[in-house]
């Protein structure tokens, strides 16, 4: 008689079983190394659209560790928002981080490819439970700026995943939490429950803080594009992050890492030019993430050095997306127009290339996932002529679908 295997553990959460104690939502936030951060502001910021929140030296962490090591350039780092988190976007020196790292691979310049879980529960859980796998974690806790309690980790090819909960919102006003309130960081495993965010605020308060003396971002541009009914300073708003491309060494060894370690769902796999690549979801978008073998780096729409093979931002209408291109091309940016079959789900992208060499996709539209878990036959896909950009697109069953942007667009 052949033996059963032995039935996998479920772990309750939040009244479901799952197979890991918690569930990637979405991308919460991305990070990049750069070596030229007033070019990479003025890319992000100026043209892109994103707000800085706030600022971290990273000079003093080095100097601390390394205190005989000359440093040639500023050490801070810049976090950046396009809605209402804290930061969606972060901005660090690249030789900062690359020193305190140590050993990164060639190429590596994601600082941080963070996932949101639904509560603090799941992020202590998943503390345990990687640790329990016998995976290292790099690092734990509450970050300011930002409070969102956290774990860090390397995925096989030391890009630094993050799973979190809880940053912080900016609303109306525009300020993040004044620095005298990061009282409330923390730096190892913390006890749970904690403290909610409405009382954090009620004790600063009380302890006589101003809590409306953060930082407040003041846009460089005037808003004089009428997108839409509403005056931005660009022609276009960027309204969702993602999906993350990523170059790896060995496509089978990321997949578990993303899939059977984070929990990710592979939604398809194409065949490019003899390579495999495969996309994967955390939600009901066609993919979240991107997985490219090495030897794709330099494939025309794709980074050329970096193993970020391309990082993603929806704009909110095909309209925009049409004149991003335009407000792009007139700011001196290269475009590059991709070939469709590098983002199945994905109809009109392009490719604006950042000053690091960095690749950024802008799209409308990204085709969701229904019930039965199933992407839409590429057959039934529109036929994707690159460099054509007609007047107006029909309308599919999932356009203007998905994550929904909350607020006003400036």
């Amino acid at each position: 008689m052949t033996a059963q295997p032995a039935a996998r553990k479920k772990f309750d959460v939040g009244g479901v079983l799952l197979d890991r104690p918690f569930k990637i939502r979405r991308l919460n936030h991305f990070g990049l190394n750069t070596a030229d951060m007033d070019a990479a502001l003025h890319f992000y910021g100026t043209l892109l659209g994103f707000r800085v929140t706030d600022t971290l030296d990273m000079t003093g962490i080095v100097k601390r560790r390394f205190p005989d090591l000359e440093q040639p350039c500023s050490g801070t780092g810049y976090f950046l928002q396009h809605n209402s988190d804290h930061h969606t976007l972060v901005l660090f020196s690249a030789w900062h981080y690359q020193t305190l790292m140590g050993n990164l691979p060639d190429g590596v310049s994601a600082n941080q490819i963070t996932w949101q879980a639904n509560s603090m529960a799941e992020v202590n859980n998943a503390i345990g439970w990687f640790q329990g796998n016998g995976h290292k974690l790099h690092k734990v806790g509450r970050d300011m700026p930002g409070s969102n309690w956290h774990l860090y980790m390397f995925d096989p090819d030391r890009h630094r995943n993050e799973i979190v909960y809880g940053i912080e919102q900016i609303g109306w006003d525009g300020l993040s939490k004044p620095r005298e309130m990061y009282y409330r960081a923390f730096h190892d495993t913390p006890a749970i429950p904690q403290t909610n965010e409405y009382t954090e605020v009620q004790d600063a308060l009380a302890r006589g803080i101003d809590i409306h003396s953060g930082y407040r971002h003041l846009d460089a541009l005037p808003a004089n594009h009428n997108v839409e009914g509403i005056m931005l300073p660009r022609p276009f708003k960027v309204v969702k992050h993602g999906p993350v491309g990523l170059f790896v060494e060995d496509l089978e060894i990321a997949l578990d890492f993303y899939v059977h370690e984070l929990g990710f769902t592979i939604t398809e796999k194409v065949t490019y030019e003899g390579h495999r690549c495969v996309y994967l979801r955390a939600n009901t978008e066609h993919h979240s993430l991107a997985l490219y073998p090495i030897e794709m780096r330099g494939v025309t729409g794709l980074a050329q050095t970096s193993t970020t093979a391309m990082f993603g931002c929806q704009v909110a209408s095909y309209r925009q997306l049409r004149n991003a291109v335009e407000f792009f091309k007139a700011n001196g940016c290269d475009v590059l127009e991709p070939d469709p079959a590098l983002h199945p789900g994905i109809d009109y992208a392009a490719h604006v290339v950042d000053p690091d060499g960095h690749v950024v996709q802008l799209y409308y539209y990204m085709e969701q996932i229904g019930w039965d878990g199933k992407p839409r036959p590429a057959a039934e896909r529109p036929v994707i002529t690159p460099g054509e950009w007609p007047e107006t697109v029909p309308n599919y069953s999932d356009t203007y679908q998905g994550e929904t942007f909350l607020g006003p667009w400036g």
